[in-house]
C-alpha cells in the first residue's frame, strides 16, 4: 500500500494504515530519515485508538506505553541504542512478546528479534518536502 499526504491529512492516513492491517495488533516498524514523520504517524495512530495523551518520542525513555481503550501500546524508539545486547539489557524483549499493538521507530538494532511478516512503515518526504510518502510493506 501506497499513501501520500499532508501534515494536516496525517489522521486519514493512519485510518487508512489501520483498515490495511484489519485494525488487528500487531509490530509496525516505521523506517525513514530524521524528519519523514514516524513520531507524528505515531501520535496519528493513537489517536485513531482513543487515547487522549499526546504521544511523544520516546528517545531517550527508550519506550513509552499508552492506554487505548483497547489495551496498552508500546511505543519504542531504537535511535540511542548501540547494541542488541543494550536493547536486551532494558527488557525490549518482553515488549515484543507482548499482545498489543508496538510501534517501533528505528528498528534496525531489533532485526534479529523480530517475528517474520512484521509490518514495515517505510516514510519518507516529497521532494519539495510539502509531501510525506509512506509505503507499507512486510517483512521477510
Amino acid at each position: 500500500m501506497y499513501i501520500e499526504y499532508s501534515l494536516d491529512q496525517v489522521d486519514e492516513a493512519a485510518q487508512e494504515v489501520l483498515k490495511a492491517l484489519d485494525n488487528q495488533p500487531q509490530i509496525i516498524c516505521l523506517d525513514g530519515e530524521l524528519g519523514a514523520g514516524k513520531t507524528t504517524l505515531v501520535s496519528a495512530l493513537c489517536r485513531a485508538w482513543g487515547i487522549a495523551d499526546p504521544a511523544t518520542s520516546p528517545t531517550y525513555g527508550i519506550v513509552n506505553e499508552y492506554q487505548s481503550p483497547d489495551g496498552p501500546v508500546y511505543h519504542l524508539d531504537c535511535y540511542r541504542l548501540e547494541s542488541l545486547q543494550e536493547a536486551l539489557d532494558l527488557g525490549v524483549e518482553e515488549y515484543l512478546d507482548s499482545k498489543g499493538w508496538i510501534l517501533i521507530e528505528w528498528a534496525g538494532i531489533l532485526n534479529s528479534l523480530l517475528p517474520r511478516g512484521v509490518c514495515i512503515l517505510r516514510l519518507s518526504l516529497s521532494f519539495d518536502g510539502s509531501a510525506r510518502r509512506l509505503l507499507l510493506e512486510r517483512g521477510s
